[in-house]
């Protein structure tokens, strides 16, 4: 009986054009290369995997009254790759605020987010730069080229363990609004200093670009080789100073009293207050007899550290509870200006369940302590340490934190390259960042308006957009939102609830987390990575969501009715008959529908398709990505049992569909 219904009941619509070309979708060859020891063809870390590791040891001096940095960092960096290296790259990234660098060059008139405002003329004043090698010290053979220094090496260092220090003495005026990174804010109170990028910086070697010098220009972040810092930094007594890590001597730093409170912290889930709005400016909060402290801090398997000081620094934490056992520190820092009951007054509280949630779901965090700081930068992400705009407050101050935190997953955890792949951080954070909203006491802060899947589609869709693998420098101001944080993000979601299932997801997701933590994978390897431990081929969608801007466009075709089994001896009726009986298909209902469906746009997806029957029964058929295979138009057997009213594909309105009209057929109007 279907036979014949396809036979002799195809309706003219079944012809409609499309753009959609299954070869292309599910062409054979997706993969630039195949795995081999470094990099496995199952996504992970290949048997001889290998990254080089860069430990610093730097000592830093802020002056408050030139608001100036002078700092000295001592670098050792052990080759592990198989070639010896005659010369090294490092990251000057303070030189993108000199009025010479290609930042300032490359920026638009109208400025931006990452301009070097107000015509600051800063950048590195490298004092000196000594190479240690086989016992010897010697000055360096050095260049400097916009935001990176390269020293040639007299003496080659040695493949697979070979190690040699670099000593760099410099100092640099901090920029007050450092392109949304870094950068100083007036309070009341005093200055609120932000610090990053503050000390020069291994550029990343690996086996996929060799040396990773893409230069600094501000929308693009950061790729770097992980190992051990410690690090100090002498400021005015006056200032509370809190960076990455652990603080090493709390002793000589804080009084008393606050190590009393810090303690009492440790034990606590509520926040505890260690220095409060009244104690700003009292010299009793701070130790006496001298006008200068030094804070030394520690952070371990790290890529970075930043810090931030003031004397005008509200400080409250409280404890983090881990999944092992173990605990940790969520800690805040803000100004009088920031301290409202609804905003950073609860700033700890949404550090700790942030923390909570996404060791949870992902990893376990790996640093011991969770530092928000309130100032001018709008956010930005540091190991175990966020800068947060000190104006935030409510559902702002809670997703501004949790997106800043969730990067202690992506990228410092994963050590993805920025530089290239910003959506390998931002898209993945923007995702679990959905997920700790409705894990968050209760879904406080949780959107209860529902996408606009039209708009987005508009968005993601229009003229100008831009494909997510493009480089953050090269993306467009106003489409980085979608190629780096938003389109990504949705992407995972789709895999989650539409492709994979949410347990199969969840547990590829987590274990390509465990598989590169600490490591520098590429976009191929997560691709590689969540195909193996899910057992389903993705390339379609690889190719069509992230690599190209394919769009979705699925539409109902037609319905038709399957016929009663003509009489013994009847002839039948003659192909390609169709016709209507006052407006409704022929055929008898109760013996099964037909119904037609189209792909018309490039990318496939699953299906969802809602049936509406006259005596109000609705049912629901959900079709996977495989019928796209054999062309652009499906037909499926639907078991009616009654006239058909209606049918929708996509009728949760998930996808983000350039054109709505035709997602729905109703009978009325055939």
């Amino acid at each position: 009986m279907i036979c014949s219904c396809l036979l002799f009941c195809l309706h003219a619509k079944a012809q409609t054009q499309s753009n959609y070309d299954q070869h292309e979708a599910f062409a054979p060859l997706f993969y630039p290369a195949y795995g081999d020891e470094i990099r496995a063809a199952d996504g992970t870390p290949g048997p001889k995997y290998w990254q080089n590791r860069a430990d610093y040891s730097i000592e830093a001096s802020l002056d408050d009254s030139l608001q100036s940095l002078t700092g000295s960092v001592l670098i050792t960096y052990t080759n592990n790759s198989p070639q010896s290296l005659q010369f090294v790259w490092l990251q000057v990234d303070q030189n993108i605020y000199s009025l010479k660098s290609r930042s300032v060059a490359a920026t638009a008139v109208g400025g931006g987010r990452w301009a070097n405002r107000g015509q600051f003329d800063g950048g590195y004043n490298i004092k000196s730069v000594t190479v240690i090698q086989d016992g010897k010290t010697l000055d360096a053979n050095y260049l400097i080229n916009d935001t990176r220094m390269q020293i040639k090496l007299a003496n080659a260092l040695k493949a697979q363990g070979g190690t040699i220090q670099f000593k760099i003495s410099y100092s640099f005026l901090v920029p007050e609004y450092g392109t949304d990174r870094m950068g100083r804010l007036n309070t009341k109170n005093g200055w609120i200093y932000e610090i990053a990028q503050w000390y020069p910086r291994m550029c990343v070697y690996d086996n996929v670009y060799g040396w990773n010098t893409l230069p600094y220009l501000g929308q693009g972040e950061f790729y770097l080789e992980y190992g051990n810092i410690d690090y100090s930094v002498t400021a005015p007594a006056s200032h509370i100073v809190v960076g990455s890590g652990e603080l090493l001597n709390p002793k000589e730093v804080l009084t008393a009293e606050q190590l009393k409170r810090w303690d009492a912290a440790k034990g606590s889930d509520k926040t505890v207050v260690l220095r409060s709005e009244a104690e700003i400016g009292d010299a009793s909060s701070r130790p006496s007899g001298k006008s200068m402290l030094t804070w030394k801090f520690r952070c371990t398997n790290t890529r970075d550290v930043a810090w931030a000081s003031s004397k005008a620094f509200i400080w409250d934490a409280a404890r983090i509870n881990l999944p092992s056992g173990k605990t940790a520190m969520a800690e805040s820092v803000y100004p009088v200006e920031s301290a409202s009951d609804s905003g950073w007054k609860r700033s700890t509280e949404f550090v700790k369940g942030a923390i909570e949630y996404y060791s949870k779901y992902l990893y376990e965090f790996t640093y011991p302590s969770a530092t928000n700081v309130a100032g001018i930068v709008g956010g930005m992400e540091y190991p175990g340490i966020v800068f947060c705009g000190y104006h935030a407050t409510k559902g702002g101050l809670w997703g501004v934190t949790s997106h800043e935190f969730g990067h202690n997953w992506f990228p410092m955890i994963v050590g993805s390259n920025e530089r290239k792949y910003p959506w390998m951080d931002e898209g993945f954070n923007t995702f679990i960042n959905t997920m700790a909203d409705k894990n968050f006491n209760n879904g406080e802060f949780l959107s209860r308006r529902p996408t606009n899947r039209q708009r987005q589609a508009a968005s993601y869709y229009n003229d100008s957009a831009e494909s997510i693998f493009t480089i953050p420098d090269v993306t467009q101001p106003r489409n980085l939102g979608n190629t780096a944080y938003g389109k990504p993000g949705q992407g995972l979601t789709y895999l989650r609830e539409n492709i994979l299932g949410e347990g199969r997801f969840d547990s590829a997701f987590s274990y390509y987390v465990h598989q590169w933590a600490f490591k520098h994978p590429t976009p191929f390897d997560f691709f590689h990575c969540i195909e193996n431990y899910a057992g389903e081929t993705l390339d379609w969608f690889w190719r069509g969501w992230f690599i190209n801007n394919w769009k979705i466009d699925q539409a109902v075709i037609d319905v038709s009715y399957i016929p009663n089994e003509p009489p013994a001896g009847s002839t039948p009726a003659a192909p390609g008959a169709r016709g209507f009986d006052n407006g409704r298909p022929q055929g008898d209902p109760k013996n099964g529908s037909i119904i037609t469906i189209a792909n018309l746009e490039k990318l496939p997806m699953p299906v969802v398709v809602e049936v509406t029957e006259a005596n109000g029964k609705t049912g629901r058929i959900s079709l996977p990505v495989e019928i796209w295979e054999h062309g652009s138009i499906w037909k499926f057997k639907y078991n009616s049992t009654d006239n058909i009213t209606k049918v929708t594909i996509d009728p949760d309105k998930v996808y983000p569909d350039i054109n709505r009209t035709n997602n729905t057929w109703h009978a009325d109007s055939q």
